[in-house]
């Protein structure tokens, strides 16, 4: 199922439409000829329209699909919308459990936004199944491109532990077979609490969560979840990668001095590679030396 197409038929051409005052569209007399060709238009026309919803009226449904809080990115939602507006309407469904209710499809950040301004929200309702629901979800936070590679991957593992099969999964994010296995290999790898404890790290693709996983190896949950350390999700990332990374040996400085003990500089040996440093009255040895380096190199493969 291509992500275009099916945004595209859940989206219509909704903004362009008024929005009624109810949910509920007006069945149609007939089904036959002009007229129930007419009031059937009606309706799916209806059904394409915007709602204003009280927001209390709404449930989360489908799967998480964030690590963070993102207080601040609400409080800007909340600035923009009490200036402009809600200018994007957010997807739901009629809820299956309770009548009268709501479950949101996709526009979480907006719902959160709008029920705390004590505004209704605008939106569409479609008749969708469970399984619907999560591939639009995850279509809609694929196209949004703004989901970190652990966040996407936790929504994979939701998907697959709710019993969705790969190719849903895989629908659902626009993503191959290959990617979503490394995704579900490092949520497998890593306990649960550390990733939460780190967030979404948005700078930590793919190869670096890989790295980190492949270092965790055998390391107790409490002691990584310790190392999580940091004012953003980026930084606690860093933070427990190095705790796993071993330190550098520090390099070894030796003073250079010629035959009467006067200073020609200083050489660093590390681990791969020495750096001689010549300063004073070794620059002019220095010269010296790079003339001869060939011939010196050449002596010294010979002995």
């Amino acid at each position: 199922m291509a992500r275009k197409d099916l945004l595209k038929g859940l989206m219509g051409a909704a903004e362009d439409r008024p929005a009624p005052t109810s949910t509920t569209p007006a069945a149609p007399r007939s089904k036959r000829g002009a007229i129930g060709a007419v009031s059937q238009s009606l309706s799916e026309l209806k059904s394409r329209a915007l709602v204003d919803v009280p927001a209390e009226m709404i449930d989360m449904a489908g799967m998480s699909d964030r690590l963070d809080a993102d207080d601040e990115g609400i409080a800007a939602l909340k600035a923009s919308i009490r200036e402009y507006g809600q200018q994007v309407p957010v997807l739901l469904r009629e809820s299956t459990t309770e009548e009268g209710r709501f479950d949101i499809v996709f526009g979480r950040r907006r719902v959160r936004a709008l029920k705390e301004l004590r505004l209704p929200v605008r939106a569409m309702v479609r008749n969708l199944t469970d399984r619907e629901l999560i591939v639009a979800q995850g279509q809609e936070n694929n196209a949004r491109k703004n989901l970190s590679f652990v966040e996407k991957a936790s929504f994979a593992a939701q998907m697959q532990a709710a019993g969705y099969d790969r190719k849903v999964i895989c629908d659902a994010l626009s993503i191959d077979k290959t990617v979503i296995s490394r995704m579900l290999a490092v949520i497998d790898a890593l306990p649960p609490q550390l990733i939460q404890a780190i967030g979404s790290a948005p700078g930590a693709g793919r190869d670096r969560w890989l790295t980190l996983v492949e270092k965790a190896r055998g390391k107790s949950a409490e002691t990584l979840i310790a190392a999580a350390t940091g004012q953003d999700s980026d930084a606690r990332f860093l933070a427990v990668l190095s705790s796993l990374t071993p330190p550098r040996a520090p390099a070894q400085e030796e003073p250079l001095s010629d035959n009467d003990g006067k200073a020609l500089g200083k050489a660093l040996r590390q681990k791969r590679k020495t750096v001689i440093e010549l300063t004073g009255e070794g620059r002019a040895f220095g010269d010296w030396l790079l003339e001869q380096l060939p011939e010196l190199h050449r002596q010294w493969k010979d002995r």
